[in-house]
């Protein structure tokens, strides 16, 4: 009775063959995009009967209303992560149709800006964005969920959150840059520089191609850069600012702003303050950057000109008052007043590069860098 047991228990020789064949190349490598689909619709169902039930414990006045707000938020971030999975997986195996259409990303980043207020706000994140409008081909949705997943990542990292669409200088393409400050607090717990939303943004930007993404980590938060190559207007490969043909035009976008020159030598602030006035811009100026703080609380400039040699002398507390300055004003340009008498240079792609202008050439070359750096952030 035993041995005839043992031969219905008994597997075929082919399939036992097969099985040993299989065992010894089966790889997780080969089969993670099924386990990730696996685990994201169990996390996703999981949470979706957690939340059904909270619901019906809050409708029969088992759990107050605070008690079932406080319940939601570690299910949301649960039911987020669970949503994230599917759709990086969704996005790497390739099983979505794009449609790509001419998208103003400045109304689009304003409207998910709109649908997280409610969020943002019990957060207690303070929110400032500059947005410009700037059209791109691409699919609807799928920008939609990478920008979505760019506030994700940045969130857990700071309470202020800054949010800027432009057209950057070189390559001539829109630019989405999000910059997020702790103001010295600690970061959440569940910031985490590679989280599932770097992944999700990052798979995103593959899948949608001619997104290049950038990001920087410092002990003041975090910065993210998202450079879009499909730009209608770079379609033609116009790659330089373009200055209105009018003088006029210039002088009239000019009026208004308000500059602020630092510098302990009477000569550079007269030169800087004869060469600004100019081109139509009121300007005040002043010795050093104790007293440019305080000049900045009361007024805020558009942009600053500094003395390199007090750069030199102070230069700790130069890059103090900056960073302090850029907190608030996102795009503030800087204009470097070089010892090289003949110096000049525009700023570079890099974040904190400044301009520059000869002490010797300031008031021949100053109001031109002036004009140009204020037409990038015009």
């Amino acid at each position: 009775m035993l041995s005839e047991s043992k031969k219905h228990l008994s597997v075929p020789e082919s399939a036992a063959a097969s099985a040993a064949g299989e065992s010894d190349t089966w790889s997780l490598d080969q089969h993670w995009p099924t386990l990730v689909s696996g685990l994201a619709d169990q996390i996703t169902e999981g949470v979706s009967a957690l939340q059904n039930q909270i619901d019906l414990l809050l409708a029969k006045g088992s759990i107050s209303k605070l008690e079932h707000g406080a319940l939601g938020v570690p299910l949301d971030r649960v039911k987020n992560a669970g949503v994230g999975a599917q759709q990086i997986n969704r996005f790497y195996t390739g099983r979505f149709r794009q449609s790509h259409e001419k998208v103003n990303l400045a109304e689009l980043i304003e409207g998910v800006l709109q649908e997280r207020r409610k969020d943002l706000l019990l957060l207690g994140v303070a929110l400032r964005r500059k947005l410009k409008p700037v059209d791109v081909l691409i699919d609807p949705t799928l920008v939609h969920t990478f920008v979505n997943a760019v506030l994700d990542w940045g969130l857990p990292f700071g309470n202020r959150i800054d949010v800027r669409m432009d057209m950057n200088t070189w390559p001539h393409q829109a630019r989405l840059l999000l910059r997020v400050s702790n103001d010295g607090l600690p970061p959440s717990s569940n910031a985490a520089v590679d989280s599932p939303s770097w992944l999700l943004l990052r798979q995103i930007g593959l899948a949608a191609g001619g997104i290049a993404v950038e990001r920087q980590i410092n002990a003041e938060g975090v910065s993210l850069s998202a450079l879009f190559s499909r730009t209608v207007q770079a379609v033609d490969g116009i790659a330089a600012v373009e200055f209105s043909d009018e003088q006029s035009s210039m002088f009239k976008s000019l009026m208004g702003t308000y500059v602020l020159t630092v510098s302990s030598s009477l000569q550079v602030r007269a030169s800087a303050r004869e060469a600004l006035r100019e081109i139509g811009i009121s300007s005040d100026s002043v010795l050093n950057f104790a007293q440019a703080r305080q000049a900045v609380k009361s007024r805020v400039p558009q942009l600053m000109v500094v003395d390199a040699e007090l750069i030199d002398l102070m230069n700790e507390e130069f890059e103090a008052f900056r960073r302090d300055v850029l907190r608030e004003v996102l795009d503030l340009p800087f204009i470097e007043i070089s010892p090289d008498d003949n110096a000049f240079d525009i700023s570079g792609l890099e974040e904190f590069s400044m301009a520059r202008v000869g002490r010797g050439n300031i008031r021949e070359a100053l109001g031109t860098a002036v004009m140009f750096e204020l037409a990038k952030i015009m």
